[in-house]
């Protein structure tokens, strides 16, 4: 692998595609910064520097099923909302093995903050380039969302050579309600399968020729399925061509028989599967628990073969 240039990946990501460039159009507008990326707020980002950010849709473009004209009932983000994602690289002096795409908990009502920046700093140091995924939240459903996931994958995969990484390379991870975003991508939006699936509106670019196949999967107290029933369906996990799993969950987790049974259905299917109970540990408990080394060594042993 190629090491990572700080300045230019910082480069890349700052200006994302501007206009002139080879891809088309509408993908520079999608990935051009926010605006407010530089302000700080009084959350937990606030220990941490602050990071480019990358929107996933253009201005007018974005697929949806669901008609989100006005906030009425106290919705996590407003109805101008853009999905993006953080991009937090990898610290220099390593070799880039990677990226893992984080998806945060919150029963797809909130984004959980613990699930994101703190883990991906700590990945940044095992030599992985991290993305925040901002997914959409209700009043959207996990297959609008998992469009968005869907052009995070596509997205690094089109940049893997600046990032200095292999394009199959890419891991999604979620936690609860984020992995369970990763299972509908993986089990039904990735390859070429794009927009129109949803909204017949939706015009493909360039990056929609992009695949949205990723090379492992990370469910952190989570499962395939949809929120808070877990899936068995060992045919469809077969037939989904589903990457290597890493299961992981507390000994008091309050779904850990759903994990369990998944995690069995999934071996079941021919799928590699790694399971790590964390002692003591209860559902929620994102980056704590010492366990992204663990799962950083697994993710190289998956990307090395």
């Amino acid at each position: 692998m190629k090491q990572k240039v700080t300045s230019l990946v910082y480069l890349l990501f700052s200006i994302a595609i501007l206009p002139g460039c080879s891809m088309d159009k509408k993908i520079a507008e999608a990935n051009s910064p926010m605006p407010e990326a530089g302000e700080k707020s009084s959350t937990i980002a606030d220990q941490f520097p602050l990071r480019e950010v990358t929107y996933f849709w253009a201005d007018g473009n974005m697929p949806s099923a669901t008609v989100y004209p006005r906030n009425s009932s106290g919705y996590f983000d407003p109805p101008d909302f853009r999905p993006n994602m953080v991009f937090v690289p990898a610290r220099d002096g390593v070799n880039v093995k990677g990226a893992v795409l984080l998806c945060a908990g919150g029963a797809f009502q909130v984004r959980a903050e613990t699930d994101g920046l703190p883990v991906a700093e700590q990945f940044s140091e095992l030599g992985y380039h991290s993305f925040i995924v901002n997914y959409r939240l209700r009043p959207y459903t996990q297959e609008e969302g998992a469009l968005d996931l869907a052009r995070a994958v596509r997205y690094v995969r089109v940049h893997a050579e600046d990032l200095g990484m292999d394009e199959n390379n890419i891991a999604v991870i979620g936690f609860s309600a984020g992995g369970i975003l990763c299972g509908e991508l993986l089990l039904n939006f990735d390859g070429l399968v794009n927009g129109t699936t949803l909204d017949k509106n939706y015009v493909p670019d360039e990056l929609d020729r992009v695949s949205a196949d990723a090379g492992a999967a990370g469910m952190v107290y989570s499962f395939y399925g949809r929120l808070s029933v877990a899936s068995t369906d060992v045919t469809k996990f077969a037939e989904s061509n589903l990457p290597p799993t890493y299961f992981l969950y507390g000994s008091e987790e309050t779904f850990r028989g759903q994990i369990e049974a998944c995690a069995r259905a999934v071996r079941q299917a021919g799928v590699p599967v790694e399971s790590r109970i964390l002692e003591g540990l209860r559902h929620g408990f994102g980056y704590r628990g010492g366990w992204v080394p663990g799962f950083a060594q697994w993710l190289d042993g998956v990307f090395q073969n």
